[in-house]
């Protein structure tokens, strides 16, 4: 995963932000391992679903788990299987395709 430090993206207040499979990071920002992992998870499943699915599925999804009690962020199928899996570096080696699927059930 190629890493981009700018000035400009991601907005103020985050770190980084993974678009097109590119990780963007602030200047100035050193990254964790795990969150480059996170982020490295976000790519598998972006390729697996295609650029616009995964946006467009991503996108539904968090538009659904809005109206739910919590974070509709931290609900996203996408987000929980990457949180699960950030401290795990050889998950991609053994991961299976559209394992996201696991994590569609909402939770309390």
């Amino acid at each position: 995963m190629r890493i981009i430090h700018n000035r400009f993206i991601p907005f103020r207040g985050y770190d980084a932000i993974n678009l097109l499979g590119l990780l963007f990071c602030r200047k100035g920002i050193v990254l964790p391992n795990n969150l480059i992992q996170h982020e490295r998870i976000h790519t598998a499943q972006m390729l697996e679903m295609g650029i616009a699915g995964f946006y467009l599925w991503y996108v539904i999804e968090w538009l659904i788990r809005l109206p739910l009690k919590g974070r509709a962020y931290s609900r996203i199928s996408f987000e929980r299987e990457a949180y699960a899996h950030m401290d795990d570096e050889n998950y991609l080696l053994h991961r299976r395709h559209y394992a996201w699927r696991r994590y569609l059930r909402a939770t309390e």
